[in-house]
Parts: C-alpha cells; structure tokens; sequence
C-alpha cells in the first residue's frame, strides 16, 4: 500500500475508530448506569426511570438534532456529541465520588449524555459518503465495515463494563468511559477532514432553522417512495424485534435456566452472528436484486427465529438457530444504510437520518408493551407465533410494491 493510498483512506479509518471509540463508552454507559442507580437508590422502579432518561432524549435529539447537525457540519457535530457525552459521563463519576449526586441531578444528566447521542451518530454516518470517495472504497464496502465496528465496539464495551466495575466499580469505570470520548474528540479534530457537499438542491427553507428547515427530514422521507418504504418496514420489523429481545426472549431463558442466565448466551449468539454477517455482506454478488435480498433475509431472521422459540428446541439447537438468524440479519443495516445514504441529498442527511432513526425507535415502547400483554393473554408459545405471522405479513404487504424499484439504481 502507497503512501498516497494511505493518506486516502486514513481519514475513513479515522472516522471508523472515532464511532468506535465512541461506540464503547455508549456501550459501558448502558451496563454502567443502571448499577450505579441500583447502588444509590436500592429501587428498580427507579432504575427504570433512568431507562426512561436514557431512551427519551433519542427520539427529541433524532429530530430536532438532525437540523443543528446538517446547521453546524457533521465532523463538528460529532465532535461536539462526543465532547457533551463525555462531560456528562465524567461529571456523574466526579460527583458519585464526592457523595454529591441525588437521583435528580442523575436523571439529569443521563438524559444530557443521550440527547446528542442520535445526532452524533447521524454526524458520523452523514460523512460515509465522501470519505468513501476519498478512500476509493464503495459505498457498500464501507456501510459494512460501519456496520462491523459498531456491532464488534457494542460486544467489546459490554464485556469490558462487566470486567471494569467489578475491578474498579462503576464510578471509576465512568471516568474510562469519558476517556474513550475524550480520545474519540482528538481522532475526529486531528484526522478526519472537512469534507465539501453538493449544495446544489438546496434551498433557503431547507437549509434554515425554522419550520421548514427543522421538517426537512422527516417530508424527505414521507414523499421518497424508497425511504418511505423502509421506514415502514423497519418501523413493523424493529418493534417486533424489540419485543422479541427485551420480553419474551428473557422469559424464554428461565425455562432453559432457572437465572435466565441462558439469555445471555442467546444475544452473544445474535450478536456474533451479526457481526460476521455484516463483515461478509460485501460479498452478496451485486447482481442480485437488492430488494430480493432484503426481503429473503427478513423472512428468514424474522419470522424464522420466532417459530424457532416457539418450538422451544433444546438450548444448543435454538443458539444455533440464533446465531444463523444474527448472520442473516448482519447484512441488512448494510444493503439499507447505502441506499439510503445515496438517496438522501447531503444537505438534509442528518435530518434525514434522524428522521428515520426516530421513527423506527418511536415502536419500541409500543412493541414491549405488547409483548407483555400478549405472553399474559396467549402464552409464550403462542406470543411467539402470533409475532411470527405479524412479522411474516408486515414483509409480504409492505416489502413490496412499485416503492422499491428503485433500490437496485442505489448501489
């Protein structure tokens, strides 16, 4: 590899271990934080609220931060992101430290610590486009590797929370948490440069802080026949994972062990399958049809694993089954992300980011909700089925029409 190859791609590379980096503290935040409550407070009801304070601020940042985003650059967004996050996180270990945090103040500042997370993950993504250019990779090749290192940062910061706080605690493992951020904020300033965007689709309103400026994501979404077509069937798809993975998966794991230890087990096998599956997805031949693709993988990680639980196999088959459906799955954020990024005009991309972002998150409470409900009224076996042929039906209905066509002229 030339030097001059070098020079091309290290500014992509720099923003891969920036979003890593910063992925990892998200990650030791999400073990770190619920601890710390239960080690304050003695209250699961109130370890829920800072549940509440951590999720809120996703859908308020994922709308009204993609306007300031787009406003203020993206490498300056996703530095400022990451200078708020490791304010925050350093402040509620400095004040853990010194007795000094009532749960108000706490809430408070988690919820400060989540409210630019969206934004600056939109800030990242919105640079994929032209660093990829620079770097002479294809937008699908470097999606992938997004991909990769934001499952393997997410699976590398749960395990290194865990060893952290019983090491150090969860208070001194905030304080590496802010140190991850703070090295994320010098590998951003230092190299990764300040791309130019094609402001030629832009206009005035677009591109100001008021009514139209702040909308400018979510009406590109609504009248984009593609980007609707995805958020549709994400929206279905998401709430239904979520359902999956935080209700009746953990209530699956107490039949297999009486600790529903076995849960653990389940999302390590999710997750590893995921992380090889996007790693491989560059490899999905290009003449497939995309939308072909998306849809095969769907109803296999979808409506498959949920028949899978259904059944209730014995524990090695089902984490077998498990880790087939992570490795279907890994190249689905991949194939989606470049053809939205390619769609989006560079001017709106993080409003349009966060505009997707937010509608797909907006399901989750209502997925959970009724995942609840439905183990109540029907049985696990039976909330697995139903799940199953609501996944099945959402791909069919809305994984189809003259609304996709499009997505093979994106790649």
């Amino acid at each position: 590899m030339t030097i001059a190859t070098v020079r091309r791609r290290g500014p992509l590379v720099a923003l891969f271990a920036a979003g890593a980096l910063s992925q990892l503290g998200n990650a030791i935040t999400t073990i770190a934080i619920p601890l710390i409550v239960l080690q304050t407070t003695g209250s699961a009801w109130a370890t829920g609220l800072a549940g509440t304070a951590a999720t809120a601020p996703l859908l308020l940042g994922g709308v009204l931060g993609g306007v300031v985003v787009d406003r203020l650059g993206f490498r300056r967004a996703s530095i400022i992101a990451d200078i708020a996050s490791g304010l925050t996180i350093a402040a509620i270990a400095l004040l853990l430290a010194v007795d000094a945090l009532p749960f108000w103040l706490l809430l408070a500042l988690v919820f400060l610590s989540n409210l630019l997370d969206a934004p600056g993950r939109a800030a990242r993504a919105s640079q994929l486009p032209e660093l990829s250019v620079l770097a002479g990779l294809s937008l699908e090749k470097s999606t992938a590797v997004d991909a990769t290192v934001s499952r393997m940062s997410m699976m590398l910061g749960a395990a290194a929370a865990g060893g952290l706080i019983a090491v150090v605690g969860a208070g001194s493992t905030l304080l590496v948490n802010a140190a991850l951020f703070a090295v994320a904020v010098v590998v951003t300033a230092l190299f990764v440069p300040v791309m130019a965007l094609d402001h030629t689709d832009a206009t005035p309103d677009d591109a100001g802080l008021g009514w139209r400026g702040i909308t400018a994501g979510i009406r590109f979404v609504w009248t984009t026949p593609v980007a609707r077509a995805m958020v549709g069937l994400l929206i279905i798809t998401n709430l239904l994972d979520v359902a999956a993975f935080s209700v009746l998966n953990p209530i699956a794991a107490t039949t297999y062990s009486p600790d529903g230890a076995a849960y653990g087990a389940m999302t390590a096998f999710f997750a590893g399958g995921a992380l090889i599956g996007a790693a491989l997805s560059p490899l999905i031949p290009a003449r497939w049809p995309r939308r072909t693709v998306i849809v095969t993988l769907f109803i296999l990680t979808g409506p498959g694993i949920f028949a899978l639980f259904a059944l209730q196999p014995p524990l090695p088959v089902l984490l077998g089954g498990i880790a087939a459906a992570g490795l279907l799955a890994g190249p689905l954020n991949p194939i989606l992300d470049t053809a939205l990024l390619r769609v989006i005009p560079p001017t709106i991309r993080a409003r349009a980011l966060g505009a997707l972002s937010t509608g797909v998150a907006a399901g989750m409470p209502i997925g959970t909700l009724l995942a609840g409900a439905g183990v109540d009224l029907l049985g696990l076996a039976a909330a697995y089925l139903v799940g199953g042929a609501a996944y099945l039906v959402t791909i069919v209905v809305l994984g189809s029409g003259r609304q996709w066509r499009s997505i093979d002229s994106l790649r």
